[in-house]
Parts: structure tokens; C-alpha cells; sequence
């Protein structure tokens, strides 16, 4: 097999599991508040165009399935933060990749509400963000340089709970900041050095 019709391979195989992932989301965000339990995977097989076979192919669980889109962000956050220009300090360049990935798009509110609010899916999608710490420790560590295993580490896990908690926060009732607002404040935790200049933003 050559190697475009692998990559074409691999688009048809990631667009399936999206298709999965947002028939699962959608089909208990109507159920509401107690949507997961009211969920079959008949239902977000048929609603994908896809058989119950080919969605036990892609995910063990409708929690997997939902928090999907978490999980395949967290794996990219490494390659994010590897984008970014070389000369870049290195909180700038890891806030700067970090916003990108998770604030284009804006995460559906009421999709993150759903998760968040259900044991069972927060604890998956906790699963999802500590996905990121390893490829982001990877990362930072190409900047570093040896010898700061532990400094990449723990950066790699505050970020990853920076993003968490920016999301409990944007879905706060009465709040109107735009989730990147949010998300730089938390990571100015994180980084205080790239804190915004503007007090509004702090």
C-alpha cells in the first residue's frame, strides 16, 4: 500500500470515529440530563450511518466515544507545541500552542456541559486531558534540553490541569468570557511570566 493511499486510509478511518464520537454526544445532550444511561449503542451506531459492529471496532464504551474529541486534541498537544517557532521562550510558545489547539474551534458548550456534569464522562474525559501530559513533556523537554525530566513533567501536568479547570470555569453560569480568555488566565497560573498585560485578563 503506498503512502496516499494510507494517509487516505487514516482520514477515512478518523472521520468514522468523529462521526461516532459526535452521533454519541448529540444523541445524549437530547436525552438530557440523564442522557448517558438513556443511550444505546444501536442508536449512536445508526445515527453515525454505520453498524454496531464498526462502532465496537472504534470504542469500548459510549463514555470512550464521547470524550473522544478530548482525547485526540490531549495526543496533539505535544505536536502543537513542536510547531511553534524555535527562537520562542518556552511559556509563550506552550500558551500560544495550547489556546490554538484548544480554543479553535471553541469547544461546544453544551457538548463539555454534559461531560462535565456526568460522573461517568468527567472521569473519562479526565482520562483525556492526562493524555496530554506525556507528548507535551516530550515536547517541552526539545526545549530544555537533558536533565529537567522532572521540570517537563510537572509542567506538562499543570497545563493539562489548567485546561480542565478553564473549562469548569467558562461554563460557570453568568460567565461571557471566551473560553481563550479563560484558558490564558489559568495558564498564567502556570506561567506567570506570559500572565496578559491587561488587567482585565488577569
Amino acid at each position: 500500500m503506498n503512502d496516499d493511499a494510507m494517509d487516505l486510509r487514516a482520514r477515512n478511518k478518523q472521520t468514522t470515529r468523529e462521526a461516532i464520537s459526535h452521533a454519541a454526544l448529540r444523541l445524549a445532550i437530547e436525552q438530557g440530563p440523564h442522557g448517558l444511561a438513556l443511550v444505546r449503542v444501536h442508536d449512536i451506531a445508526t445515527a453515525a450511518g454505520v453498524s454496531p459492529r464498526t462502532y465496537n471496532n472504534y470504542f469500548s464504551s459510549r463514555e470512550e466515544a464521547i470524550c473522544s474529541f478530548q482525547a485526540d486534541q490531549s495526543k496533539r498537544v505535544g505536536e502543537a507545541l513542536r510547531s511553534r517557532p524555535a527562537g520562542e521562550p518556552l511559556d509563550e510558545a506552550v500558551v500560544a500552542a495550547v489556546i490554538e489547539l484548544y480554543t479553535n474551534p471553541e469547544p461546544d458548550k453544551a457538548g463539555l456541559r454534559m461531560i462535565m456534569s456526568t460522573p461517568e464522562l468527567e472521569g473519562e474525559a479526565l482520562k483525556a486531558f492526562t493524555m496530554a501530559e506525556g507528548p507535551l513533556a516530550e515536547a517541552i523537554a526539545t526545549r530544555t534540553g537533558p536533565g529537567r525530566d522532572l521540570f517537563c513533567a510537572v509542567t506538562a501536568a499543570a497545563v493539562a490541569g489548567a485546561v480542565r479547570v478553564a473549562g469548569r470555569h467558562w461554563l460557570e453560569p453568568g460567565n461571557t468570557d471566551s473560553f481563550a480568555t479563560i484558558l490564558r488566565r489559568a495558564l498564567s497560573c502556570v506561567f506567570p511570566a506570559a500572565r496578559p498585560a491587561d488587567p482585565q485578563d488577569q
